[in-house]
């Protein structure tokens, strides 16, 4: 079948995914297309997202019109996401200050993240910075490529790209409401994104440092993290040699564009990655011509 033309539609009675999957593989390379039969939006989506490639398609079978707006909206979702790429702009830092305890949140998701990725998290909804995973390795600590170390719970993160509102922006969540389930964007040096799901939310007390990065508007913005060598911020390439904690990768490829800069070893005049947005928000949603003054 996978090689005939046109058209082929599984409809599964019992099992649904291990059966998708192996028609899936089996399909891939010929130029038959592969349609699913479902009664609901969670199995299309289901469907659409098996072994990673998909069906080609999937035919609703639903007296119930709110199941066909839930696959349109998932279908429109996924469209946005494959093309969006957020603007990342270089930010100098221009004060690193060691504070007290607070209670900070460890994102252990459910994938792992690649060299360069991580959450984008900041103390005020106008600037995120790009906080990358735990993914290096070091002589103390395993490599753990599916942890971002992200801060403070007062901390904002971006939600999944889907859920926007207000100018097309990401809905923005506290860290502290991240519980397991839950989707957030990760996001390359490149500013390419991704929806993960959250699998484990850890929160623990633990000391802090406040990174203060000046962008070319002249506008300082800062961020809380914890006080460890494992926390990186993700900028623009540079000289990290005599760098013990930054990350090596970042030397050894020449086509490598950026650095990810312990807070340990983080100084006046580094340059990090910066997420400018609305700085407004309600729920999370942008409100475009709200003022407001955040210190």
């Amino acid at each position: 079948l996978s090689m005939s033309q046109g058209s082929v539609v599984m409809d599964c009675r019992d099992w649904q995914i291990i059966p998708a999957e192996n028609l899936v593989a089996a399909f891939q390379h010929g130029p038959a297309c592969l349609l699913a039969a479902t009664t609901t939006c969670a199995d299309a989506c289901t469907m659409l997202g098996a072994l990673e490639v998909g069906t080609d398609g999937v035919v609703l079978n639903t007296d119930d019109p709110m199941e066909a707006r839930q696959l349109a909206q998932y279908m429109q979702e996924q469209k946005a996401q494959s093309a969006s790429r957020l603007n990342l702009e270089p930010a100098r830092v221009t004060a690193v200050e060691a504070l007290g305890r607070g209670d900070r949140c460890c994102i252990d998701l459910a994938s792992l993240c690649a060299p360069g990725e991580g959450l984008l998290v900041g103390s005020f909804a106008r600037a995120l910075f790009l906080i990358h995973s735990e993914c290096a390795k070091s002589a103390y600590i395993n490599s753990r490529p599916f942890r971002v170390n992200a801060g403070p719970v007062h901390a904002y993160t971006l939600g999944a790209l889907g859920d926007q509102s207000g100018g097309g922006e990401a809905r923005t969540t506290y860290l502290s409401e991240l519980t397991s389930g839950k989707e957030v964007i990760v996001v390359s040096p490149e500013g390419k994104t991704r929806t993960c799901i959250v699998g484990r939310v850890k929160i623990e007390e633990r000391p802090l440092i406040r990174v203060e990065a000046e962008t070319s508007d002249g506008v300082r913005h800062s961020i809380l993290l914890q006080n460890a060598e494992t926390v990186r911020l993700v900028g623009p390439r540079g000289d990290v040699s005599g760098l013990s904690n930054n990350i090596a990768m970042a030397g050894k490829d020449a086509e490598t564009t950026w650095q990810g800069i312990s807070v340990a070893e983080i100084k006046e005049g580094d340059l990090v990655y910066v997420h400018q947005q609305v700085a407004a928000r309600h729920t999370g949603i942008a409100l475009a011509g709200e003022k407001i003054d955040e210190r």
